[in-house]
């Protein structure tokens, strides 16, 4: 829409515009629009699964945890209440603990001053030589 700014071809007269108003057509095509929107249906993303209906597979009993590792706040390292007092020994206890034919839970159990390279020291150990069940415990009860 615009206004058309000049002389009419001599006489004082302006010249008529005649446009279509189009605003209430934009308005009545939003509203079917918005209509349209509306009652289209809801889109699921789902996938139905059949699941098994008869019983679960029987719980296998839970290795006891034989294995405590306590880390003192001074680096110190005891297996079970013995202090390992090696690289070496830890090594050798880890290997056997990795041979077993059913692995153990390895509780590890760091002070809470102690520095973190000891204890990541000790599960990079146990993770090379194949010990798969090990864990942080938390040191609640440690001394």
């Amino acid at each position: 829409m615009g206004m058309n700014v000049g002389t009419g071809g001599g006489s004082g007269d302006p010249e008529v515009i005649v446009d279509v108003n189009t605003t209430p057509l934009i308005d009545v095509m939003l509203v079917l629009l918005i209509m349209l929107i509306i009652t289209i249906p809801i889109q699921t993303h789902a996938t139905k699964l059949n699941m098994p209906v008869n019983a679960p597979p029987p719980v296998n009993a839970e290795p006891p945890v034989i294995y405590r590792i306590d880390v003192d706040f001074d680096g110190t390292i005891l297996l079970n209440g013995e202090v390992v007092p090696d690289r070496d020994a830890l090594e050798q206890k880890f290997d056997v603990i990795a041979k077993m034919p059913v692995q153990p839970e390895v509780h590890l159990r760091p002070h809470k001053l102690v520095k973190y390279d000891k204890v990541a020291m000790v599960m990079a150990e146990a993770q090379r030589l194949g010990v798969k069940k090990i864990g942080l415990v938390g040191a609640e009860q440690f001394m």
